[in-house]
């Protein structure tokens, strides 16, 4: 967050016209969306079975040039084939022509000085996976990047990062991107293709892997919050934020993969439009979490919604004895008094950023507002108590999630106008903000919880019900969730 400005309201009556309208006149027969039940993942049951390679199926038989035949090839030939398998049945839904494969398939250990070429390069210290166009190769370093993604987020990570990289593959067979493309359209529309198939293995078409809805999908999610880009004013940062990432991958995951062929340059800008894009060279956006902060953007919460009762802070704790609702750690609402009250240590810990010295693999994006959604969230269930909404069942938890990510991107400073309110004395979004948000979503879900702490079991529908209230808004939240 940055201190200082001037948000653009939010249409309060927007949440209250759904309600209303939500119990009016008989309706013969009932349209259901798929963002209906909350207990769903776009459309798919949340499941808490077994993630991973299924047991009993015997390896494919794949041409790995360079491999060791160890349990890394097998596992990247296992996910390869199945890929394939996918793409086989689905290309044509997104370009004219038949499906050809990769040509070759390479592996290697970055550690070894005479190791394999790839793409014209030295593989000696290349720890990554990547598809050479040129060659049409799809490689990996089999000792060191793989491993470690499995050990960290399971065998199903290396899954993703595969069907990623076939996607880029895609790409070029199918003729949908050229070189003048920016970069950050190959990146996004890969992780597109990506979601598509991981929706494939979700449904159980995959031969050789399963994957559950709950633990195992978060996880999947999570490796790619791993491979964000952090420094929006890198030059070379294609890959997009945490965020961003996230997006593509759902858009896949819940649309299919011909949803993918419409990412171009002019999407990826109109979902970047009102966001904060590069860092201001004075400001690293990080506000510490201190009593005059957390009154600070409670007062910008109060511009944004301009509730006719805008609920009360209480610092001495998060347990406010309150009648109608249970505590929730380190911040609680309670409907009856109408206050938020803060457990102000606690709360700053949530948002203290991480020790220097964490592991490269570490993908807990902790900063400022890990703490700052969390009030974000709660201020969200005043805002439908005055609008007269439940607050104590699913649908409470998505609509919490969805209106903390309007109210998130009402505070982004492309938003801000100081022409009428010179002095006010508020607070914006910075550019890292929402990827921190991301990872709290599927970490604990708090954020994404009704007035008792209750969430939903699926991190991929808390953070698909933000990122609708960041992209669509307050309006996006009460057509999806009313």
């Amino acid at each position: 967050m940055t201190r200082t400005g001037w948000a653009a309201r939010l249409a309060l009556g927007a949440l209250a016209t759904a309600l209303l309208a939500g119990c009016a006149g008989k309706v013969e027969g009932t349209a259901v969306s798929i963002y209906d039940n909350p207990f769903t993942v776009a459309g798919l049951p949340v499941s808490s079975g077994p993630s991973g390679p299924r047991s009993g199926v015997p390896d494919a038989a794949v041409t790995i040039e360079n491999g060791n035949g160890g349990e890394v090839d097998a596992l990247v030939g296992n996910a390869i084939t199945d890929i394939e398998a996918y793409w086989e049945r689905t290309f044509g839904s997104i370009a004219k022509g038949s499906f050809e494969p990769v040509s070759t398939l390479l592996s290697w250990d970055p550690s070894e000085r005479r190791g394999p070429d790839f793409c014209g390069e030295s593989t000696f210290d290349f720890i990554n996976a990547a598809y050479c166009a040129g060659d049409d190769v799809i490689g990996w370093d089999r000792e060191f990047l793989l491993p470690e993604l499995i050990d960290t987020f399971g065998p199903m990570s290396v899954v993703m990062v595969l069907a990623h990289e076939y996607g880029h593959a895609i790409q070029y067979k199918s003729g949908i991107v050229s070189d003048d493309d920016p970069g950050i359209v190959f990146e996004q529309q890969a992780d597109c293709f990506a979601g598509a198939f991981i929706r494939h293995v979700a449904e159980g078409n995959s031969e050789h892997f399963q994957l559950n809805t709950s633990d195992g999908l978060n996880s999947v999610l999570a490796s790619m919050v791993l491979f964000r880009d952090v420094d929006p004013n890198d030059p070379d940062a294609v890959h997009g934020s945490a965020f961003e990432r996230v997006t593509a991958m759902q858009i896949g995951f819940s649309d299919g993969a011909r949803s993918c062929t419409r990412i171009d340059a002019a999407e990826i800008e109109s979902r970047r439009a009102d966001l904060p894009q590069f860092f201001d060279s004075s400001d690293d956006g990080e506000l510490p979490v201190t009593a005059e902060s957390v009154q600070q953007i409670l007062r910008s919460f109060d511009y944004v919604f301009g509730l006719s009762s805008p609920p009360e802070l209480d610092l001495s704790g998060s347990d406010l004895g309150c009648p109608d609702a249970k505590a929730t750690a380190p911040v609680s609402y309670c409907p009856a008094t109408n206050t938020i009250g803060v457990d102000l240590e606690d709360l700053a810990e949530r948002g203290a950023a991480p020790e220097s010295g964490s592991g490269p693999f570490e993908a807990d994006v902790r900063g400022d507002y890990n703490a700052y959604v969390l009030l974000a969230s709660r201020y969200a269930l005043a805002v439908q108590r005055e609008a007269g909404a439940s607050l104590t069942d699913p649908q409470t938890a998505l609509r919490t999630a969805c209106l903390a990510g309007a109210i998130s991107a009402a505070l982004s400073p492309t938003n801000t106008d100081l022409t009428n309110n010179p002095d006010e004395d508020l607070v914006w979004l910075s550019p890292g903000d929402l990827d921190e948000a991301v990872s709290g979503l599927l970490s604990d879900g708090l954020a994404a919880s009704d007035v008792n702490g209750n969430t939903i079991p699926s991190g991929f529908a808390r953070v698909d019900a933000f990122r609708t209230g960041v992209l669509r808004g307050e309006t996006g939240c009460t057509g999806r969730y009313n």
